[in-house]
């Protein structure tokens, strides 16, 4: 990692790699003039395929934010109707139903609106990476992204459930689009994996058109702070021992083993601007070790996930089970050595922003063809202004680029928000 990152230092190296992507992007332009009408009439000739029956993937997408928001509001208020007498949370040793919750709020179905639930991002979003987490809560209230957006609660995630099965409907009835949605484990406690496989497997969350990908939340300090964990080997023993049991024993975890099948890979995720020390390297503390209340480094989380995901994976093949890729959240904020981490241990990253300031690391990029999601509404709202978003010219410069949504509940309008993000980025830089 050190040796990368003296090469993305370097001087005569940062020259020559610009150079070149300079050269590719300039053949693109050339490219497009030469070719322009000879592709459309080739891409008129296909039969029954064009921009909207085209298949695509949404492969960077939370799960907990991939309706938008008038999904939401319909969906609440008709729970609200239909299941007002049921019991949904606790205060305390009280149940408190339904009905209960939103009268402790002052307020009835009739009264909600999309404004009201102010779950989109706005102006005050922008680097506050804190508001933009604040934006998960319908009407502010935990509570409610307790009750209809988390898979373990007392209802045992039923509203999350039927929640996504809408969203299922919708993307069968399309046909044409497909989704990776990410679920949480958080590394807490060694039963996670148990509950999160046991509430798709009893709730029968499945559809052909998605497959699941595991976020990793990088919050080792707060769990530290709150007594959740000894030291950083706890969370690296719950996120992966029970993956281990049901790859050599599949029946010591039934539903696990069948809701495995369905993983595609696994995510790390957090504010990417949290100041640390980025640098990894032998004398830092293994995972046993790491007790104290400081968050590790980026690289420090990815390493550990890394090599537990290869081993992992080697098992796995043994067994003629399927494998998982390691796809994290990289190069939104923060340093550069976040995508010198990623380009040595991860098979492609969501967002990828910095790498426009780093042309040694983008060139790399370029050559290993890695897979970049980029979600330029998201980062509209977040980090970089949409006419400064550097995916046209990643694109031009031929490298491995894919749209992505990430939170439709906080950045679409729409029933098709990948459909959304096509259409904007078409319009806006002529594609």
């Amino acid at each position: 990692m050190q040796t990368i990152c003296g090469y993305v230092c370097d001087g005569p190296l940062k020259s020559f790699c610009f150079q070149r992507l300079s050269f590719l992007q300039s053949k693109f332009k050339l490219h497009s003039p030469l070719n322009e009408v000879r592709e459309l009439a080739e891409q008129k000739a296909v039969s029954h395929r064009d921009f909207y029956n085209v298949r695509k993937v949404d492969t960077h997408i939370h799960a907990a934010a991939c309706m938008n928001q008038k999904h939401l509001l319909r969906f609440i208020k008709r729970s609200l109707k239909q299941d007002g007498d049921l019991p949904v949370s606790k205060i305390g040793t009280k149940a408190l139903t339904l009905q209960e919750v939103f009268e402790s709020m002052n307020l009835s179905a009739f009264d909600l609106t999309t404004d009201m639930l102010d779950c989109h991002a706005d102006r005050s979003t922008f680097h506050r990476f804190d508001k933009f987490n604040a934006k998960y809560n319908p009407i502010g209230e935990s509570r409610l992204r307790e009750i209809f957006m988390k898979t373990d609660n007392m209802v045992n995630g039923k509203y999350f459930a039927n929640l996504l099965k809408e969203v299922f409907v919708d993307l069968e009835d399309g046909k044409y689009t497909n989704l990776e949605l990410r679920l949480s484990v958080y590394g807490r406690s060694v039963d996670e994996w148990d509950k999160l496989a046991h509430w798709a497997v009893s709730n029968n969350v499945y559809s052909d058109n998605n497959r699941w990908l595991i976020q990793v939340p990088r919050l080792y300090d707060i769990y530290r702070v709150h007594n959740s964990v000894d030291n950083f080997q706890d969370i690296i023993k719950c996120l992966f021992q029970p993956l281990f049991e049901v790859t050599i024993d599949p029946s010591s975890h039934p539903d696990l083993h069948k809701f495995l099948q369905y993983v595609s890979g696994f995510d790390s995720v957090d504010d990417e601007s949290k100041p640390e020390n980025a640098m990894f390297d032998i004398d830092v503390p293994t995972p046993d070790e790491w007790s104290w209340h400081e968050n590790p480094p980026y690289s420090y989380y990815l390493y550990y996930t890394f090599v537990n995901i290869t081993v992992l994976n080697q098992l796995r093949e043994e067994r003629g089970l399927n494998t998982f890729k390691f796809r994290p959240h990289c190069g939104e904020a923060g340093p550069i050595q976040h995508l010198v981490s990623s380009f040595m241990m991860c098979e492609s990253i969501s967002h990828g922003l910095l790498l426009r300031k780093a042309p040694v690391v983008q060139y790399l990029y370029y050559l290993c063809q890695m897979g970049i999601a980029m979600s330029p509404l998201s980062n509209n709202s977040l980090f970089l202004d949409y006419n400064r978003s550097p995916l046209p010219d990643y694109l031009m410069r031929g490298l491995n680029i894919s749209l992505s949504t990430d939170d439709p509940l906080q950045f679409h309008f729409t029933k098709e928000p990948l459909m959304e993000e096509f259409s904007i980025a078409a319009s806006v830089w002529k594609l």
